[in-house]
């Protein structure tokens, strides 16, 4: 994927692995993205397919060992993260990239308040005194919608909901204003009507702050609404890449064909039974050498078993990593 002079973070050939006593786990894979300014792009793909991994390969979230970056370049801001130390990456993470995790009961500490937590990124990366930290959590929290922000700093975790957890998560990436938020499922564990009022408060931070961010989650529904590109990954690398209408409209790879096939209906008939993907997902211990999805696939021909494709363009800013739709100039009859 050739580079964007004017991206805020670019990806090139990432691969990461775990070491294991029965052998490597190979989790990531020639992993390859622009991120632009203030840009939303989405990340999709079934669990296990290396979405949150490959993130967290970027800013050195993952233990190592038993994990490893051993190959690819992650420029930030002039610099590769993947050559930082780990008191570079340290004063990195909160202050330019801030990161909202899946399980905010489990990314929060039980024993802190709300406004401690908040105030941590703020004395330490922005040099605030404690007064002045704690105006600037009370207003992170009046911004991601929770009232009497100020007595409310002195409650801990336990005695917010589900949603507040979240938004409180939200207001800790937030707070020294980074460059790129990156945000791992932070809905799945939230009932429908929470998740459309976090959906709807990311739009509106969007808006007012024009960070960039990263979006993970299976929900293809989700990625629709907010997502300007979408990224579809499967075993660990990444089999589409484009603007988002134009996958959706256009879906080149078969398992992104599959994927929306899996995805219910509201109008129509009434179907009997939900659509699934056949199969199983590839082994990880193994070697990619051929196309991940290649068992899966209705459409796979020997070439797949044999060899592991290349992205492919497809359309402009539209790219898979498919032999079918590269063979055959883009036939895409399902």
């Amino acid at each position: 994927m050739p580079r964007d002079g004017q991206s805020v973070l670019h990806v090139q050939g990432l691969k990461t692995v775990f070491s294991t006593r029965s052998g490597d786990i190979h989790a990531v894979n020639r992993v390859s993205f622009a991120l632009q300014p203030g840009e939303l792009l989405g990340v999709v793909g079934e669990s296990g397919s290396g979405k949150s991994v490959t993130m967290m390969s970027l800013i050195g979230l993952l233990p190592m060992p038993p994990a490893e970056v051993r190959e690819g370049s992650v420029q930030f801001d002039g610099h590769d993260l993947l050559k930082l130390g780990r008191k570079e990456l340290q004063a990195l993470r909160g202050r330019d990239i801030g990161f909202v995790f899946q399980d905010p009961m489990t990314s929060l500490n039980p024993v802190f308040t709300v406004g401690f937590q908040i105030m941590e990124p703020l004395r330490r990366h922005m040099g605030m005194d404690k007064p002045a930290a704690r105006r600037r959590a009370a207003e992170l929290l009046q911004l991601v919608g929770i009232s009497d922000a100020e007595r409310r700093l002195r409650d801990f975790p336990h005695q917010f909901s589900g949603g507040m957890r979240q938004r409180v998560m939200i207001a800790i990436a937030l707070a020294c204003d980074p460059k790129v938020l990156i945000a791992d499922e932070p809905t799945t564990a939230l009932d429908v009507t929470i998740q459309a009022q976090i959906l709807e408060l990311v739009k509106e931070l969007r808006q007012k702050l024009g960070m960039s961010i990263i979006w993970i989650t299976h929900d293809l529904g989700v990625i629709a609404g907010i997502a300007d590109r979408v990224m579809v990954m499967y075993g660990g690398q990444v089999v589409e890449y484009g603007p988002v209408r134009e996958v959706f409209s256009n879906p080149a790879h078969p398992y992104t064909r599959a994927l929306m096939t899996t995805v219910p209906s509201v109008r129509g008939a009434r179907a009997e039974k939900l659509n699934v993907i056949e199969g199983q997902p590839p082994i990880l211990s193994q070697h990619p050498t051929a196309c991940p999805f290649c068992a899966r696939c209705p459409k796979a021909f020997d070439r797949c078993g044999r060899e592991n494709p290349r992205r492919y363009t497809v359309a402009p800013g539209h790219d898979t990593a498919c032999f079918w739709d590269h063979e055959t100039g883009g036939a895409r009859d399902g």
